[in-house]
C-alpha cells in the first residue's frame, strides 16, 4: 500500500476542482481496497454536491469494504448541505483513514475523533496541500485569502515611461497566469488599471475560455466606462479593499487575486491583508518606468516587509517566485 502515491493522487484531484468549490474547501480523496490498490478517486463537487470522500466511495463501490481512505482534509463530522463524511466512511466499511490536514472549521471538525472512537485506524499525515492552503488561511482569518500578483523587469518596473506595459513576460508565463486565474474565486484590480489597460480579467486558453471564470472586481470610486471590457462582461465595484473583502467573504469567496495596479498593491500591503505574493520576473531591464508599487512616503530599512519564499519556478525565460508573508513573532 503506497500512501504517498495515494496522497499525490488526492492532491491532484483537489487541485483540479480548485476555484469551483468555495465556500467549501477543494478536497481530494482516494479509496484503496484491502489489497492496497486504488479503486476510487474523488474531489469536492460545487456547493450542494457531494464531498470528495462520498465521490470516491461511489467510484469504489462494494470493494471499499475493508479498505483505506486517503484524504487531503480531515473528514467532516457534521450535517450541512450533505451528511458527515466520517459516517459515510464508517458505513462503507473503511478500516483505515489517512488525512493530510486537520479541519479548522469548528462545526465540521471532529471526524478523526469520531472514526477512532468507532474503531477505524486513523492517522494524521500533517502534509501541506497546495489546493487547500488558501481555504485554510481564509478560515483562520475570517476573510478571503489574498494573493498579490505582479510582473516586473529585473529592476522592478511593471511598465515603461510612456505607459506601455505589454508584454513584460513571455507566452509561457502568461499561459500560467491564465491557468492560475481559473482556480481563483475573484480577481481584483483598481480603477486606474481599468482606465489604462482595459482588462478583461478572464481566464483564457489558446482556443477560448476556461470553464471556471473568477468574479471580476474593481476597487475605486471612478466610473468604469460603458465601452470597457469589464462593463461588457460584468463586474463588481467597491470603494475600498476592506469593503470588497467583507462582501466577497459573505458571498462565498475564499481565494482572491489582486492584479493591480501599483497603488492598489501598495494599499493592500499597508492594510496588512496580503497573505501571498506571486512575482513574475522577466530577464529584462528598463532603467526607468512604472514601479510595481506606488509608495507615497519615505521608508527606512526598519519598515521592510519580508516574505518566506515557498517556490521558484521557471516559465520559459521568466521566473515565478511565490512567497508567503513572514509571520511576526
Amino acid at each position: 500500500m503506497d500512501i504517498a502515491h495515494a496522497l499525490d493522487l488526492a492532491h491532484q484531484a483537489s487541485d483540479a476542482v480548485r476555484g469551483t468549490t468555495s465556500p467549501n474547501p477543494a478536497v481530494g480523496a482516494v479509496i484503496l481496497d484491502a489489497d492496497g490498490d486504488v479503486i476510487g478517486i474523488g474531489a469536492t463537487a460545487p456547493p450542494g454536491g457531494p464531498h470528495a470522500e462520498v465521490v470516491a466511495l461511489h467510484a469504489a463501490g462494494a470493494r471499499a469494504h475493508g479498505g483505506t481512505a486517503v484524504v487531503t482534509l480531515e473528514p467532516c463530522n457534521h450535517y450541512g448541505r450533505t451528511g458527515p463524511c466520517s459516517k459515510a466512511l464508517l458505513d462503507a466499511g473503511i478500516r483505515q483513514v489517512f488525512y493530510a490536514n486537520a479541519d479548522p472549521f469548528p462545526s465540521a471538525a471532529g471526524g478523526a475523533e469520531f472514526l477512532r472512537a468507532a474503531g477505524v485506524d486513523t492517522h494524521f499525515l500533517d502534509q501541506p496541500i497546495r489546493a487547500l492552503q488558501p481555504w485554510l488561511s481564509a478560515t483562520r482569518l475570517g476573510r478571503p485569502h489574498v494573493t498579490l500578483k505582479f510582473a516586473s523587469t529585473l529592476d522592478g518596473f511593471s511598465g515603461a515611461t510612456d505607459g506601455t506595459s505589454q508584454w513584460i513576460t513571455g507566452d509561457t508565463a502568461r499561459a500560467y497566469v491564465h491557468e492560475d486565474r481559473s482556480k481563483r474565486d475573484a480577481i481584483i484590480v483598481g480603477t486606474g488599471t481599468v482606465l489604462s489597460d482595459n482588462p478583461s480579467l478572464t481566464a483564457r486558453t489558446d482556443t477560448g475560455l476556461y470553464e471556471h471564470q473568477p468574479r471580476r472586481v474593481v476597487i475605486g470610486s471612478r466610473e468604469v466606462p460603458d465601452s470597457s471590457h469589464l462593463a461588457q462582461l460584468g463586474y463588481e465595484q467597491y470603494a475600498g479593499i476592506p469593503e470588497a473583502l467583507s462582501a466577497l467573504w459573505d458571498t462565498g469567496c475564499r481565494d482572491i487575486l489582486i492584479e493591480g495596479g501599483p497603488a492598489l498593491a501598495a494599499s493592500a500591503l499597508r492594510l496588512g491583508v496580503v497573505d501571498q505574493v506571486q512575482a513574475y520576473i522577466a530577464p529584462a531591464l528598463l532603467g526607468a518606468g512604472k514601479s510595481v508599487l506606488t509608495w507615497p512616503q519615505e521608508t527606512t530599512m526598519d519598515e521592510i516587509m519580508r516574505f518566506e519564499t515557498t517556490s521558484v519556478r521557471q516559465l520559459g525565460s521568466d521566473v515565478l517566485i511565490e512567497m508567503m508573508m513572514r509571520k511576526k513573532h
